[in-house]
């Protein structure tokens, strides 16, 4: 799997759980204190996001960490 589907998979699990949760990109940023550039590469498959953010989100939507990785 390359980069940019890991990325794919996991952004499309974040994109549910926040959209359950009714909240946009730039509105988890800012209350993660994520940098929106960096859930925008995430979205278009330019990085994935490094374990210390994906505990952010996972701590943040009280989801478990496994949530964001995608397994193949």
């Amino acid at each position: 799997m390359t980069t940019k589907e890991r990325a794919t998979l996991s952004y499309a699990k974040y994109e549910k759980i926040r959209n359950e949760k009714g909240m946009t990109d730039f509105s988890v940023a800012k209350e993660t204190g994520i940098p929106p550039t960096s859930i925008y590469d995430w979205k278009n498959g330019i990085s994935t996001p490094k374990l210390d953010k994906l505990i952010i989100l996972s701590d943040y939507f009280g989801v478990d960490l496994s949530e964001f990785i995608p397994i193949n």
